[in-house]
């Protein structure tokens, strides 16, 4: 098989032999040329390339050696898959729509994916913005439906084997202090120090509190695909774990890529009560558990996105630092009954000031 690779590709230094023989066996009918372009990425390690043959394309998803745990995880093991591979049978085997998979060579880093296009959820909002209600709606109906059908989950499931537990979520709301303030030289005088540590702490441990249900982790607008007929394909869920069941409605609804007013958020938090089957007083009780995740959640962006800047050299994301950190101030101002959250805004205000 000839390969016509992009000019960017010999930069890349990724061995594209394994890719060949992937693209061979899975689609021996479309000749023995296609061509090979890198598909843009996002903030973790992995490259996709967007392969073009005859009659049909694919999408080939590249995991590096030295790429976070989470990726290659049990992929050292006999007979272990990638947590993507695991997870991503679990899904399906659940009614969720995730790509299809035409071949893999985990142990060369390679995959080979349905091609699900470019119309990610915020590219379609872009397009068609009339269309966000239907969109949203559908989104948080897959997702309230999704977390019953996993509710009971194998025991020897990656996603059963990690969970959002007090420390995972203390070390995420200090990643904001290390990164959204002291990386750019805002550093807390030892009093807010000591009043940061509190909030982070209580915090914390409240939301460890909560039931735990399956959490994709990120789904948000640029990880749902949009399919021909407007129903919404799932990607990047290898870093699922149990959490709270407001979790991936805080990053669907409280994205940080995204703005919706009040009224929308709350009738969409309306639908997914309905689909869950929650009533009037549990429905209040989502509201606050909402905001609460909000502030923990959009502490963490923000922080991520400055280090994804310092340490990976990728600044596209440093114009979602205030928005996200005003996503933060909204929550915590609902919340204004917490002793807690009045201190963090007031701490906030002070050391941030909009």
């Amino acid at each position: 098989m000839t390969l016509a690779p992009s000019p960017e590709l010999p930069d890349l230094g990724v061995d594209l032999a394994p890719l060949r023989s992937l693209a061979a066996a899975a689609f021996p009918a479309n000749g023995e040329t296609f061509s090979c372009e890198p598909m843009p990425g996002g903030a973790s390690t992995r490259r996709y390339f967007r392969l073009r043959l005859p009659q049909t394309t694919a999408v080939a998803m590249f995991v590096p050696e030295k790429a976070k745990p989470e990726e290659i995880v049990k992929g050292d093991c006999p007979g272990a898959k990638w947590p993507f591979l695991e997870i991503r049978e679990l899904l399906v085997s659940r009614g969720v729509d995730v790509p299809a998979l035409y071949g893999e060579d985990t142990q060369r880093g390679w995959l080979l994916l349905e091609d699900l296009g470019d119309d990610t959820l915020a590219a379609v909002l872009r397009a068609r913005a009339a269309a966000k209600v239907e969109l949203y709606l559908r989104a948080v109906t897959d997702l309230a439906r999704a977390q019953s059908a996993l509710a009971d989950l194998p025991s020897e499931s990656v996603v059963a084997s990690r969970a959002f537990d007090e420390d995972l979520l203390s070390r995420e709301i200090h990643h904001f202090r290390e990164w959204a303030l002291e990386a750019r030289g805002i550093v807390l005088s030892p009093g807010d120090r000591r009043v940061f540590d509190r909030i982070a702490e209580r915090l914390a441990e409240s939301i460890a509190r909560l039931p735990r249900v399956f959490v994709h982790r990120d789904y948000q607008s640029r990880n749902l695909m949009v399919r021909p007929g407007g129903g919404l394909c799932w990607i990047d869920f290898q870093d699922a774990l149990l959490g709270p069941r407001v979790y991936d409605l805080v990053a669907l609804l409280n994205d940080s890529y995204q703005v919706f007013d009040r009224p929308f958020l709350e009738a969409r938090l309306d639908d997914y009560a309905r689909v869950a089957g929650l009533g009037g007083d549990e429905r209040l009780q989502l509201g606050r558990e909402f905001d609460r995740v909000t502030v923990q959640r959009k502490l963490k962006d923000a922080g991520r996105f400055v280090f994804i800047d310092r340490v990976k050299a990728n600044g596209s994301f440093l114009k979602f630092v205030e928005p996200t950190i005003a996503k933060v101030h909204a929550s915590a101002a609902r919340l204004a009954d917490d002793e807690d959250m009045r201190a963090l805004s007031e701490l906030l205000a002070r050391v941030l000031p909009r």
